[in-house]
């Protein structure tokens, strides 16, 4: 039978188990130590997602910015149209109760077209007969209170002509003759007055024009 030896371990064995043990240790927690290295580095280099969340955030918000101004442009617009609108509905009401009258007025005219004329010859009658002068009163009152009311209560006014300068908003010349006396076309003669209703002309005055006579000679001074 062969007896088992048994062989102690030497000091030696010992100190290399232990300095192999050491070595373990320190390869171990050398690795953590670089473990934990490379996640801090890989920590920053991480992309920031603050930083990126807050440039969407800024972006989002101009473009809102944007919007709104754009939005309150068109909105400030389309509120001055409507103001503009609301002013020109609201004169042509005005316009339409001021001259909704216009046709009788115009009626009436011809109605003192005719108290005139019977006033003129009332007028000239009673230079030669006495029995016309009461008719001539009543007739020129009957016209003059007749334009008191058209002019007072509707508006309406009668306006004279005669020397003063030629308008062809105002006037309608019927007939023209030259006169050494004008510089300019003036009204020299009334055939039927003007009327105006709020100062706007409703009828023209029907009238004579005298116009300035024609300068003669010299007329070919360029040609010496």
């Amino acid at each position: 039978m062969h007896k088992k030896r048994f062989v102690k371990d030497s000091p030696l064995d010992s100190t290399e188990s232990a300095g192999m043990d050491a070595e373990n240790y320190m390869e171990n927690g050398g690795n953590t130590a670089q473990t934990e290295n490379i996640h801090e580095s890989d920590a920053q280099n991480e992309p920031q997602d603050i930083p990126a969340s807050m440039a969407d955030e800024s972006q989002k918000s101009a473009e809102l910015e944007r919007k709104l101004a754009e939005l309150t442009d068109q909105y400030m617009r389309k509120t001055a149209d409507f103001e503009n609108f609301r002013k020109r509905i609201v004169k042509e009401k005005q316009d339409a109760i001021e001259f909704a009258n216009q046709s009788l007025l115009l009626d009436l005219i011809v109605t003192l077209d005719d108290l005139e004329r019977a006033v003129n010859a009332a007028g000239a009658s009673a230079k030669t007969e006495a029995d016309f002068d009461s008719l001539c009163e009543g007739v020129s009152m009957i016209e003059k209170r007749l334009i008191n009311q058209l002019g007072n209560k509707w508006g309406l006014k009668r306006f004279d002509s005669a020397g003063t300068p030629f308008d062809p908003e105002r006037h309608e010349a019927l007939f023209m003759e030259k006169s050494p006396d004008v510089s300019e076309p003036t009204v020299k003669e009334d055939f039927a007055k003007g009327y105006t209703l709020k100062d706007r002309v409703v009828r023209t005055a029907k009238v004579k024009v005298a116009m300035p006579e024609t300068e003669t000679g010299n007329t070919n001074e360029n040609g010496n």
